[in-house]
């Protein structure tokens, strides 16, 4: 049952140094299979679907490669890990295309909140009421995925307070997304919110998790987790889908894994449950103390997510993915990247040298991967 797994990848380009610069219609002129966002300072690839990890992990380092050589011979530039801008350019919006009137919207209402670096992790799932139930379900526990990935505790030169700082200020919107009963009541919903200017244009559903698909919210064949910060290294991201499709397998298996049927709590009182699951995991990530959305017990993000990594460990395995799965207990037991540079920083390593260390880790653990599983592919 290995489902179709793919992603979109936000990066920022800057100097070797941690200095962000907006190079975005640059890359977009000379490079094909990368798109603008809104803010010039980062660029975003998107990976072809496949069911096999092997062609995931090179598809992310492939077009990584292309653009890393591209930079290096217009000025010696390079990519930039994190997820918020660390170390300056927070006040300001550099608008990457000044003619899109949506690009308008968003700098007008969100301001330099959205100029942040994510990935998104897309799973194919065609049923389109399974879909919801997925959906109902990963939402509850969106904020599991966070805490393995948070990636961007500075900002403007400052720690924030969260391990996520992205997360923590991204403005989600609508400011309501009910948990999904139906297919039809998404398509009924999603159909309100445009006609009474709550969303913009059907890709204007900021949430955690959200149903996606060719012609939304018709046509829908997959699962789009939008939570995680950026997770340079591609074996912790692999790891961290991984977790997600086993899961994902679990409840396509088993119908009664459900919050609307399982839980003592109303859908509205849910929904008020992960948003503050979100925000302990915004702020504290794998040390987040959250409530599981089953009985209501507080337990800790990391014991969550090691349960859930017990319960799901012979899906992967029968699957013949489990080997991918198997780095989870890395960022369980190492902490995730927010956590690492903190760690750092307390120690005195100024921010701006925590940058710079991450961009040769990054660039060397690419390279190493690389020359280690891709080539060997290729022969």
């Amino acid at each position: 049952m290995a489902l179709l797994k793919g992603f979109e990848i936000e990066m920022y380009t800057g100097t070797p140094q941690g200095e962000i610069v907006g190079l975005s219609d640059k890359i977009t002129r000379d490079l094909d299979g990368f798109m603008r966002e809104p803010d010039s300072r980062n660029v975003e690839y998107v990976t072809q679907p496949s069911s096999s990890y092997e062609n995931l992990l090179c598809g992310l380092l492939r077009p990584r490669r292309e653009l890393r050589n591209y930079l290096h011979r217009l000025n010696n530039y390079t990519l930039i890990p994190g997820s918020t801008l660390s170390l300056e350019g927070s006040d300001h919006f550099f608008r990457s295309d000044p003619t899109n009137p949506y690009h308008d919207y968003i700098e007008q209402n969100y301001g330099t909140k959205v100029v942040t670096a994510s990935v998104h992790i897309n799973i194919g799932i065609s049923d389109p009421e399974v879909l919801m139930r997925a959906c109902r379900v990963i939402r509850m526990e969106a904020p599991l995925f966070l805490a393995m990935s948070a990636s961007s505790p500075f900002l403007h030169g400052n720690t924030t307070g969260y391990h996520s700082t992205r997360w923590g200020i991204f403005p989600q919107t609508p400011d309501h997304v009910p948990l999904f009963a139906s297919h039809d009541h998404h398509i009924q919903w999603v159909n309100e919110q445009l006609a009474a200017g709550k969303m913009q244009n059907i890709r204007h559903l900021w949430a955690s998790v959200r149903p996606n698909g060719d012609r939304r919210p018709y046509d829908l064949n997959r699962l789009e987790l939008r939570i995680c910060d950026l997770v340079t290294d591609p074996i912790a991201l692999l790891a961290i889908t991984a977790l997600l499709e086993a899961r994902l397998i679990q409840i396509i298996k088993d119908p009664t894994i459900d919050p609307l049927i399982h839980s003592p709590f109303s859908p509205e009182e849910l929904i008020t449950l992960t948003m503050k699951n979100e925000m302990a995991s915004a702020t504290d990530s794998l040390d987040a103390k959250l409530q599981r959305w089953q009985d209501g017990s507080t337990i800790v993000a990391r014991d969550w997510i090691a349960q859930i990594y017990q319960q799901v460990w012979s899906i992967a395995k029968e699957e013949g993915f489990s080997c991918f799965l198997s780095p989870v207990n890395k960022i369980l037991r190492e902490g995730n990247e927010a956590q690492q540079w903190l760690q750092l920083h307390k120690v005195g390593v100024d921010i701006q040298r925590v940058i710079a260390q991450a961009i040769v880790a990054t660039q060397e653990r690419e390279t190493e991967l690389e020359n280690k599983i891709c080539l060997s592919l290729r022969e």
